[in-house]
């Protein structure tokens, strides 16, 4: 088994930080982004989508996108869960992680990938009126984050799981992609500092 890597990208970082907190060990294979090696005949030959992470079994399948690999680790490793517990907080984590995924995630991925100019060559075309749009899409979901957060300590409930690790890969990028945290959120800057202290946002 290896796991094709693409270093401090954001979804390679969530199956790194979700490992860690399972504590697993994979052997990983590097790849250059930067270089556009995600774009390089050999990772196309694995994922046509020319994405990592890249998960590679043994019998030689092979697992793309970032929840999917999550999930085949959760099932073989079910403790501790980070894909809730039960029927309902199976469904709550579900829920928040795709919430935070489309509805912050991806808009500052937007923002990001069409503002900044390191991203010049890998977004065609970029637009940066497009990335400035995603904008104030970020800071409303930051608010109901926020008004969320004020009643339970994640951010599917009391229990750390897949949906925080998300969040906190989607707030790392906030400053590459030239959005502020307002002042005033102050629960989701509590929530914030409490997943990045955790030693697996270092992976």
């Amino acid at each position: 088994m290896k796991l094709y890597d693409g270093g401090r990208a954001p979804n390679p970082r969530r199956v790194r930080i979700y490992l860690t907190e399972k504590g697993l060990s994979v052997p990983l294979v590097p790849i250059d982004m930067g270089a556009l090696g995600h774009k390089s005949e050999p990772v196309a030959s694995l994922n046509p989508l020319k994405r990592l992470p890249v998960l590679e079994l043994d019998d030689g399948t092979i697992l793309t996108e970032t929840i999917a690999i999550c999930r085949y680790f959760e099932e073989l490793h079910p403790e501790p869960p980070l894909f809730g517990v039960g029927a309902l907080g199976k469904a709550r984590v579900e829920m928040w992680q795709r919430r935070i995924e489309l509805n912050f995630f991806a808009v500052v991925a937007n923002a990001f990938r069409h503002i900044h100019p390191a991203m010049k060559e890998w977004e065609i075309p970029q637009i940066p009126e497009w990335g400035e749009a995603n904008k104030p899409k970020a800071l409303e979901f930051m608010h109901l984050l926020d008004r969320e957060l004020a009643s339970r300590e994640f951010a599917a409930g009391d229990e750390y799981t897949v949906a925080d690790i998300t969040g906190l890969v989607s707030m790392d990028f906030l400053k590459p992609a030239r959005i502020t945290v307002p002042d005033e959120l102050t629960h989701l800057k509590r929530w914030y500092a409490a997943i990045a202290a955790r030693p697996s946002a270092g992976a």
